[in-house]
């Protein structure tokens, strides 16, 4: 009985455990089965995220029962992966559990999308919840700080990683080499490189590479680029690019030519970034043909490279080069942008293309790129280019947004065609705007001013330009010392050349110039002797003002000197205006026959310049026979100017031939050719006050002629004696002298004394050139009146101060 039931017992335990071990296996089982549909369902949930099909992740995440912190990670990512970030932030926030991976899916997010002070406070958020910053996450934010230039927190960034000890880790060790090299700190990013002990990794040599390219330090990338591939280091799509710029940039064909070998070597030659690049590096090499060939090797038209193509093309000045890829790409319905069109507008300008420049304005218009601001300013500098102003005003004026670059097509349009005075009205209105205006349209207004001589709003504009704060480029320094120079500042515009810290040929130039044209032409030879002893290569220009310079002040040995060393030292070819220098200074000094001499060894024809100077000359020195032959070509020559034929009734009135002059005079009523009246006018305090020879219609006129009668009165008691050769009509004495005093210079003068403080100097401009009465009444009156008076006529400034005045009687 017992047996039996042990027996029994032993069947029922044994039953007991087969039951046990039966629920296990189905307890397994179901465990197994859901872990298998949890990773099934995290697999599903990834696959639509990275598909961009969010909503269905969501959805299909919202009805999960319980999910996992993958399953929360990969729905944060997803929203902070597609810009979704309130929604990324939201989710985050109801996430029970937080890793690293949840910080950094967010932090990442916000970086992507440059949202910066977000990024950064949920790095510090993350770091006070105790939660460690992975290598990503560091990468992340050190990313940003390079897109956005942002310094200082690289800085702290970098400071944390050296706490925290990642500074051993490669990929955030690029990372900050970067950051740096794109925050234009090389030399900070060299000693993060340098330090690196293992720099077996490509990622690092690139950083530093790309680093040098980006800064503009060409040769350094060389370098590096030499060093690595002596390490052994392969480089790969990213590197290329780099080191294709670097030798673009200067310009070093030779070196790119290899580069391009170790591209195809390394079977990167079919990669469009890398090609677009090569193609880049070749145009700016002036290599086209070999750009070309790799443009026509690639198997896909991408848009990147043939704009590559056209940009190179257009930088490098080859116009036709550059339409004709235009129309290529244009041909083959590829995709036209705002980087094609500024490179084939800029092209056109140069090219003065009018007809094509009408026909691509069209097709941006159709192709709606007219609201880009990039391609309205390339199309307001075209038309400003090309002369054509109104086209110019019409694009700019209808534009929504201009910035500094419109504005500154605008004025500088106006002034390089003429219209000065509408440069200066635009550059006023630029102000008014708030624009700030930048070096180039600074240069364009001082020019404007120059033309017009009105030093006061010159002297403006040099404020403006010292308040702003940026300096002055060796262009604007230029445009300073020839506006100067122009408006009889000669001293200024000497400061102005002393305080330059480098000087070109044009800087030289302008001071030859200046000075010559300010009567100061020993001074000019002076400076022309330095320029020469500076190494400074004299050009056309240079010369002009040096030979100006010697026939104003009678320097004939030197004047025959410095023409003979354009050619036989120089290889410049002299033009009509050098030989007319020449001619004047011959003729000047009475040396009417050698002056005949060198016009007859003239290559060319005498134009009208040298005529003109001949007969100035024989006007000086009364050569009338000659003075005839003079004044005939120029009839032939310029047949509606009047000068020539009034030189030559003066000279016939000079010599008492009146009847001679009175037939120039019937010939040019007969040919419609008026005289130009002489004009006198000057600037005070923003008003320009006008006069013409015994004119009564200024406000001031009751006042101007008691000042007249006084002057005139003092200056007779000084020594002053009136040149009737200068009053030209057959007139008694008494009626010659009163003439000569109501000149419009000595009006001006008058106005000048009467308008103007004690010890400001008075500043006149006249359209013709000072008679020789007046010149020497000013004389006088600078002398008994103690003042500095410039008088700008037609031909040069004359400085008169204390009875003498700076072109030293040679007018």
């Amino acid at each position: 009985m017992r047996k039996v039931r042990i027996l029994i017992r032993s069947r029922c335990f044994i039953r007991q455990i087969k039951t046990t071990q039966y629920l296990h296996s189905v307890a397994v089982a179901k465990s197994s089965a859901f872990c298998d549909w949890k990773v099934e369902f995290n697999r599903r949930l990834n696959g639509l995220s990275k598909l961009g099909r969010i909503q269905e992740a969501r959805q299909m995440f919202d009805e999960c029962p319980d999910k996992d912190e993958f399953a929360w990670n990969t729905m944060i990512a997803a929203y902070a992966n597609a810009g979704r970030l309130t929604e990324a932030d939201r989710l985050f926030r109801e996430a029970k559990v937080k890793s690293s991976i949840t910080w950094s899916g967010l932090i990442s997010g916000y970086c992507r999308y440059g949202y910066e002070n977000e990024a950064f406070e949920l790095f510090c958020e993350m770091q006070l919840k105790g939660e460690r910053p992975t290598q990503y996450t560091l990468g992340s934010v050190l990313r940003l700080c390079s897109e956005t230039g942002s310094l200082q927190r690289g800085e702290q960034i970098h400071g944390f990683v050296t706490k925290t000890g990642f500074s051993e880790n490669a990929f955030v060790v690029t990372a900050l080499i970067d950051a740096y090299a794109k925050c234009k700190c090389v030399s900070e990013a060299e000693y993060l490189f340098e330090a690196v002990a293992d720099r077996k990794n490509c990622a690092i040599w690139t950083a530093m590479l790309t680093g040098y390219a980006q800064n503009g330090e060409s040769f350094s990338a060389i370098k590096c680029f030499q060093d690595m591939r002596a390490e052994g280091i392969e480089s790969n799509q990213f590197t290329f690019p780099s080191i294709l710029t670097a030798c673009g940039a200067v310009a070093a064909p030779d070196f790119g030519v290899q580069v391009h070998g170790c591209i195809v070597k390394n079977g990167f030659d079919a990669n469009i970034f890398v090609q677009s690049t090569l193609i880049d590096m070749y145009a700016k090499c002036r290599d086209l043909d070999s750009a070309k060939r790799v443009l026509e090797c690639m198997e896909v038209d991408d848009e990147i490279s043939w704009n590559s193509m056209i940009v190179g093309c257009a930088r490098n000045g080859f116009g036709r080069e550059t339409v004709s890829w235009f129309r290529k790409m244009h041909a083959r319905n590829m995709k036209l942008d705002n980087f094609t069109y500024p490179s084939v507008l800029n092209s056109l300008a140069f090219m003065e293309d009018k007809e094509n420049a009408v026909c691509v304005h069209c097709l941006i218009i159709k192709t709606g790129f007219g609201g880009f601001k990039l391609v309205s300013n390339a199309l307001v500098d075209m038309y400003a280019k090309q002369g054509k102003l109104d086209c110019a005003f019409t694009v700019f004026n209808l534009m929504v947004e201009r910035d500094v670059i419109s504005w500154t097509s605008l004025v500088t349009g106006y002034a390089h065609n003429g219209a000065y005075e509408e440069a200066i009205k635009l550059f006023r209105e630029m102000r008014v705007e708030g624009i700030h205006p930048d070096q180039i349209v600074i240069a364009s207004v001082l020019s404007a001013s120059a033309e017009l001589t009105i030093i006061e709003f010159g002297l403006q504009v040099h404020a403006i330009l010292i308040r702003s704060g940026l300096g002055s480029s060796l262009s604007v320094n230029n445009s300073l010392i020839t506006m100067y120079a122009k408006c009889g500042g000669i001293t200024d515009a000497n400061q102005v050349f002393e305080s330059m810290r480098t000087r070109d040929v044009i800087s030289w130039t302008a001071m030859v110039v200046g000075y010559a044209q300010n009567g100061r032409g020993k001074d000019s030879v002076c400076f022309y002797d330095q320029m020469i002893a500076a190494g400074i290569r004299p050009d056309s220009v240079a010369f002009v003002g040096l030979l100006f310079a010697c026939s104003h002040a009678g320097l004939v040995e030197k004047g025959r000197h410095y023409f003979d060393t354009m050619n036989k030292v120089y290889g410049i070819q002299p033009g009509p205006e050098h030989y007319a220098c020449m001619i004047d200074l011959l003729a000047r000094s009475g040396k009417l026959v050698e002056a005949q001499q060198l016009m007859s060894q003239m290559v060319v024809e005498p134009d009208a310049t040298v005529w003109k100077a001949l007969l100035a000359a024989c006007r000086l020195h009364g050569e009338l026979d000659l003075g005839e032959k003079a004044a005939k070509n120029l009839f032939e020559l310029e047949p509606r100017n009047s000068v020539p034929y009034v030189m030559l009734s003066n000279m016939y009135s000079k010599a008492c031939r009146w009847e001679d002059a009175a037939r120039i005079r019937r010939l040019m009523r007969s040919r419609g050719i008026r005289k130009e009246p002489g004009c006198s006018w000057m600037e005070i305090n923003g008003n320009v006050h006008t006069f013409f020879a015994e004119d009564r219609s200024h406000p001031l006129t009751a006042d101007i002629y008691l000042k007249i009668e006084e002057i005139m009165m003092l200056i007779r008691k000084a020594g002053y004696v009136p040149d009737m050769n200068s009053a030209l009509h057959d007139i008694n004495d008494e009626s010659k002298e009163l003439g000569l005093s109501y000149h419009s210079e000595k009006l001006a003068v008058a106005f000048g004394i009467l308008s103007l403080p004690r010890g400001a100097p008075i500043r006149i401009f006249k359209n013709l050139r000072v008679c020789g009465d007046c010149h020497t009444a000013m004389k006088c009156i600078s002398n008994v009146y103690s003042r500095y008076i410039i008088l700008r006529d037609s031909n040069c400034f004359h400085h008169f101060r204390e009875g003498k005045c700076s072109c030293a009687d040679y007018w």
